[in-house]
């Protein structure tokens, strides 16, 4: 019995041959399995990337964008720990840094290589701006304030967060000394720049720094914006991960949000300025 077993299958394929039919395919007749890209994106791309996802379902349905939006130091630290990721935002260029054999800054101290050779790129530029709540009670009007008796409370984020570095080199331009602030109780730190922007709009602090892309989002009142002088540019890199499982649909999704005019207009809506090549 065994043996008539072990024989049928073959029998069968023997007789279709004879016959000139072929075995039925397999599959669902040729449409593209589901893939999942795992995203990894600074916080402050939260609101345009939920947006295009939309956009983007349209384009590629058998596609699903798995995001996680955090500070750019946090995202580096789960990619460096073995979190999956295909596709990474950073709001920093320290951070990719940290992910990328090629770096030639010597941010990558320990040969990290996470990043896709060829895929890495300037993804968009944004602004650094100082914001107030409604009806800005403190009277902050620039960020030469923040070194006056009209400023109580300033929340920033802390320095593994791009903007927390930014808000560091503006205050150290300006010759605003960090450590008296703290040491008058002046300064309060937040894991990324969505707290930031939280603590101004919910007036829990005189003012904060953070990206003009946020302000816009949270409809925040900026009384003044960081010029290149003062913090250098605010460039978004962006690449595609070896730690992720799609990197052909990570480097589609990228080329789209680069290059598809309606992504192209949500990203610029907010403030940002998308960087083609």
């Amino acid at each position: 019995m065994k043996k008539w077993f072990a024989l049928v299958p073959a029998l069968a394929l023997l007789l279709s041959a004879c016959s000139g039919q072929s075995a039925a395919p397999q599959g669902d007749g040729g449409a593209d399995a589901p893939v999942e890209v795992v995203v990894f994106a600074a916080a402050s791309l939260e609101a345009s990337l939920t947006e295009i996802a939309g956009l983007y379902a349209g384009v590629a349905p058998d596609v699903t964008l798995t995001f996680t939006f955090d500070s750019s130091g946090t995202l580096r630290t789960q990619i460096k720990e073995g979190a999956p990721c295909d596709l990474f935002l950073s709001a920093g260029q320290s951070q990719m840094n940290e992910l990328d054999a090629g770096d030639t800054t010597g941010t990558n101290t320990d040969g990290s290589d996470y990043v896709l050779t060829g895929s890495r790129v300037d993804f968009v530029e944004n602004k650094v701006v100082l914001a107030v709540p409604d009806d800005n009670p403190a009277g902050i009007e620039s960020f030469a304030d923040l070194s006056s008796d009209r400023l109580s409370l300033l929340c920033i984020g802390n320095e593994d967060v791009p903007v927390g570095s930014y808000s560091l080199e503006i205050l150290q331009t300006l010759g605003i000394d960090l450590g008296t602030l703290e040491a008058q109780g002046k300064v309060t730190y937040a894991t990324n720049v969505t707290e930031v922007a939280n603590q101004v709009k919910e007036a829990a602090v005189d003012c904060g720094i953070i990206y003009a892309t946020d302000a816009n989002t949270y409809d925040l009142t900026v009384v003044d914006e960081a010029t290149p002088d003062l913090c250098g540019q605010v460039i978004y890199p962006a690449a595609v991960l070896n730690s992720g499982s799609a990197p052909e649909e990570a480097q589609a999704f990228l080329d789209y949000l680069r290059t598809d005019p309606e992504a192209v207009s949500v990203l610029e809506d907010v403030g940002f300025t998308v960087l083609a090549d």
